[in-house]
């Protein structure tokens, strides 16, 4: 029996008339002595198509695709027959530009055409506002749970190949990113293809492999969404846009930066959901976290946090902020950028364009009769000594500075020329902390720790036994492990989530004493033996310990030797 794949068939004719139709056209070109050209996608600039409507376009069968250098145009048309397509070119000419025309077939104009859906899609939603609820993203992440089946489903979408599919598909990627709970999206041109890439509690995962033509299509989205510049390709650019999903907004803020393949975009989310963690709920030890209270509670002070990028510095300081949140306080905070919205909070963010500052916000924020001031970050001795002179004339003050420990910030302080009595009389308290992964509760397992291990957990507890007389800390036989193989709960990691380890200092008297010598970050951390506190190597070997993080995740973020 013969059977017929009408499709095939069907495929293999429309090639055909394709291919005759570019043949007449090359033909024709000649005999007009126009240049013949066939467009590809890569020949497009986005930015020279909104020159031409849509409508006017298609009507006169005539795009512009490029616009290399002031007033010209490179024009695409089908025929030089066509009045329609002639009345376009003179209008374009009285507008003063100077159009390059070519003859090309309608297959090759029609690539032009379908980008104008890219255009609309950006100007047709909000200012800088995705909405990425829609069926045909709701019906792509049916039954989506873990990174594989993102992964499998981009597969399947690059493959197909169809338009339609393939206008979804950087919807997708973002949803896919909400739903695994990923903090960034890395979109990184490589020699042959491109890279997108989840970070997840930390760590970067390769999702998936696309090409180069289909970058450039997301990459003209994102920056139309961020409101960047199009022609811009050689030099940094930062922008931001919101995403509606799932009933809630969505910030993101965009990054992108040159590089030898193309630009590297990435995409940081700002999830509400980050933030909805309590005081309670961010791993604080009970000595340091009653501390922590108690201090939050005055009506004075500055309190600083501190810690690299990505430590959750943020996240702490809004817990701090919710914690303390009442009616009759007003709060303001200075912040670069903004990243959470905290309602009944009046929230303020620092801008180059406007000489809005740290400094020039934190002025301004103490006309404002203020009983607590968040500023985003000390980086200067200027906003060190008014944010210090803040806390002694009746406001708490809560920020962020750069250094490695505890310890190391009193130090950082006194080289930005903080007078040391001054200091002492308005620091109450510096904590640092960083994330480490959790292992996953689905398939952590028994394991039984190296020597090197049982020396590190061994050392430390006896380090914990000086510091606090009388605890008592047992090192077990068996500990809890990740489980190398994973499962699909943690994506195959064997982690999932992420908890704070913590250090702290407190402002006694003991610490005010050794101020006058100029001390030593070595000189602070004896001083506050004391005072009872884990250091981060500590605080993270009794999670260890708990069975909430491992060894090897913990030396992976501090040194434990």
């Amino acid at each position: 029996m013969i059977t017929f794949d009408d499709e095939s068939q069907n495929q293999r004719v429309s090639m055909l008339h394709k291919q005759e139709e570019e043949r007449l056209v090359e033909m024709l070109s000649k005999k007009y002595n126009i240049p013949y050209l066939q467009l590809t996608p890569e020949m497009i600039e986005i930015e020279a198509i909104p020159i031409l409507n849509e409508q006017t376009s298609r009507d006169a069968f005539i795009v512009v695709y490029a616009k290399p250098t002031k007033r010209d145009i490179s024009v695409a048309i089908f025929s030089p027959n066509n009045q329609k397509t002639l009345d376009v070119i003179e209008l374009l000419k009285k507008k003063g530009f100077v159009p390059n025309i070519s003859m090309a077939s309608r297959e090759s104009l029609s690539l032009v055409w379908n980008r104008y859906k890219e255009i609309s899609q950006a100007k047709s939603s909000d200012v800088g506002v995705l909405n990425v609820e829609n069926d045909d993203i709701s019906v792509l992440m049916a039954g989506i749970s873990n990174t594989q089946q993102i992964r499998e489903k981009i597969e399947t979408l690059v493959k197909s190949k169809k338009t339609h599919q393939m206008s979804n598909l950087f919807e997708f990627v973002l949803a896919g990113a909400f739903s695994v709970k990923s903090s960034d999206i890395h979109i990184e041109p490589q020699d042959e293809d491109v890279r997108i890439r989840y970070r997840i509690d930390g760590v970067l995962q390769d999702i998936a492999l696309i090409s180069h033509d289909l970058y450039k299509r997301i990459n003209t989205r994102i920056k139309l969404l961020s409101g960047l510049k199009l022609n811009v390709q050689k030099d940094t650019q930062d922008g931001r846009f919101s995403i509606r999903f799932k009933d809630m907004d969505v910030e993101i803020r965009t990054s992108i930066l040159p590089g030898q393949y193309g630009e590297s975009v990435v995409l940081r989310i700002l999830d509400p959901d980050s933030i909805s963690v309590s005081l309670e709920g961010l791993g604080i030890n009970d000595h340091l976290l009653g501390i922590i209270k108690n201090e939050i509670s005055k009506p004075t002070g500055m309190i600083l946090t501190t810690g690299p990028t990505g430590s959750g510095k943020t996240t702490t300081l809004y817990a701090f902020l919710k914690k303390v949140l009442q009616p009759d306080i007003k709060i303001i905070t200075i912040e670069d950028p903004i990243e959470y919205h905290l309602k009944g909070v009046v929230q303020t963010q620092v801008s180059t364009a406007t000489n809005y500052t740290f400094l020039s916000g934190l002025r301004a924020a103490l006309r404002q009769d203020p009983d607590i001031i968040m500023v985003g970050e000390i980086r200067d001795g200027e906003t060190a000594k008014i944010a210090i002179n803040a806390s002694l004339t009746g406001h708490l003050v809560l920020s962020t500075i750069h250094t490695n420990s505890a310890a190391g910030t009193i130090p950082r302080l006194i080289d930005f020329e903080i007078n040391p009595k001054v200091l002492s009389a308005a620091l109450s308290l510096i904590i640092a902390q960083r994330l480490v992964r959790k292992l996953c509760p689905y398939c952590k397992k028994e394991t039984i720790p190296t020597e090197k291990e049982r020396s590190i957990i061994e050392k430390t507890v006896e380090e914990i036994k000086i510091k606090i007389p009388g605890v008592t800390i047992t090192m077990p036989e068996k500990m809890l492990g990740a489980n190398p193989e994973g499962c699909e709960k943690c994506n195959g990691l064997g982690y999932k989530g992420r908890v704070g380890i913590y250090e702290a200092v407190i402002m006694d008297n003991t610490i005010e004493a050794i101020l006058d010598k100029n001390p030593s970050e070595q000189d602070i951390v004896k001083a506050a033996i004391p005072q009872g506190i884990l250091s981060m190597k500590e605080d993270g070997i009794i999670k260890v310990l708990e069975g909430v993080t491992t060894i090897d995740e913990l030396s992976g973020v501090i040194d434990l030797e």
